[in-house]
Parts: C-alpha cells; sequence; structure tokens
C-alpha cells in the first residue's frame, strides 16, 4: 500500500507552482544565512533533513506551535504533494517547506541558529564509496555543529541498521555525546511520543525494526 502512495509522477509547472505558494521557499540561498529569520519571531528553531512529502513536519508542527519548523526537502516533485496539506493547515504557519539539499544547510542557516534536527530515514548509501554522503558523515555532522546552539539536539530514525551502527560510531568520534538510542524503537519507552513518516509506517507494515538515537552537541566553552 505505502509504495503504491509514495510512487511519484511528473508534474507539469510544478517548480512555477511551487514559486507562488507563501508556505514554500524555493530559492532559500536569498535569504542570505539567516533563513530563520523569515519567521520574525525568537520561538526555537527545529528542521528535517529529506522531509518527503512532510507527514511529520505536519503533525509536529501542529503539535509545538511555539516551534519554528523548517522541512528540507530537494525534490520538487515530491513538495508538489505537500500543496492540499498546506491549504488544510489554514493559519497556523509554523513551518515552512524548503526546497534545498541537506548539504546546504550550512549555507542558509546562521551560526547557532537551529535547537534540533531531525533525520527521519536517510538513504543509507551502503557503498563505502558513498559513505560521505550518509547524513551523519563527518562533513554533514560538521555543518551541524556550525548551525546548531551548544547542546542542540540531533534525531536520527532508521531501518537500517548498518546506517544507524555508522553514525552512533560517527557521532562518537565527534563532538556529540550520545543521550540514548535503541535497536528497536516499537518496543521500547521513546515510542509514546514518536510520530511516524510514510517510509515507517511502510516499513513497520514490512515488519522491520526501527533504529532511533538522539544526541547532543557538547558545549565546548564548558571545562
Amino acid at each position: 500500500m505505502w509504495r503504491d502512495i509514495l510512487r511519484l509522477r511528473h508534474i507539469h509547472n510544478g517548480k512555477e507552482i511551487l514559486d507562488s505558494n507563501p508556505r514554500v521557499i524555493t530559492a532559500p540561498e536569498k535569504n542570505g544565512n539567516k533563513l530563520e529569520n523569515i519567521f520574525n519571531n525568537s520561538n526555537p528553531v527545529h528542521i528535517e533533513l529529506g522531509s518527503g512529502k512532510g507527514l511529520f513536519i505536519r503533525e509536529i508542527s501542529k503539535r509545538n506551535p511555539e516551534i519554528n519548523y523548517f522541512g528540507i526537502e530537494a525534490s520538487t516533485k515530491v513538495i508538489f504533494k505537500w500543496l492540499p496539506q498546506i491549504e488544510e493547515a489554514g493559519d497556523r504557519g509554523n513551518y515552512f517547506i524548503v526546497h534545498s539539499k541537506a548539504e546546504m544547510v550550512g549555507e542558509i542557516f546562521s551560526e547557532h541558529s537551529v535547537e534540533r534536527i531531525y533525520l527521519n530515514f536517510s538513504d543509507p548509501w551502503p557503498k563505502l564509496k558513498h559513505a560521505r554522503r550518509r547524513l551523519t558523515s563527518p562533513m554533514h555532522l560538521d555543518a551541524y555543529e556550525n548551525i546548531l546552539v551548544r547542546g542542540g539536539e540531533l534525531i536520527l530514525k532508521t531501518d537500517n541498521q548498518d546506517l544507524f551502527q555508522y553514525s552512533i560510531n560517527t557521532l562518537k568520534k565527534k563532538n556529540w555525546t550520545i543521550k540514548y538510542f535503541t535497536f528497536d524503537l516499537y518496543h521500547s519507552e521513546y515510542i509514546q511520543n514518536n510520530i511516524a513518516t510514510e517510509y515507517e509506517m511502510m516499513f513497520v507494515e514490512e515488519g522491520k525494526t526501527i533504529c532511533m538515537l538522539t544526541a547532543s552537541l557538547n558545549d565546548l566553552s564548558k571545562p
């Protein structure tokens, strides 16, 4: 069922339609490296890298109206699927959809402006030669360290245990503390407030276990 829902077709004039939507940011670089200022308030900023069709961001922003959210997605065809849900949200304007690649976050957000980053079912890039593309590679962790506040958090969910173990190892080698983790989210205490993504629902339906961790960025200014 979920594989059929996630199947995408070509959308005529999709980008032009997105450009005209006030909740979609198709050229984030026009805001310099201060995209967080678009909200014109001082609320905490949380971002999701690789938002797909936005089920996670839509639900979490609804639960937490006092937090500003950005859903980062590289595919305009995928973002197009958000539009009916944006209309349903009405005046609830505490999230924006951003057309951008994940590796660009360091260029569109200012230093220490983000409190939390979500990585939900990112591409595992299983081949060793593609390891640097993983969203928990040292290169990406350096970018997150630049935009996160000290003590800021990274929350990762994946069905791929190899990626999960790789992520644990790279986080431990860098400037992070793993606060908690589980190799089976749905049989752990952390399932209570979980918000499932489209892929997560599909994987659970297929009987796969879901891994999850929360890591915090160390404050090097403290002794």
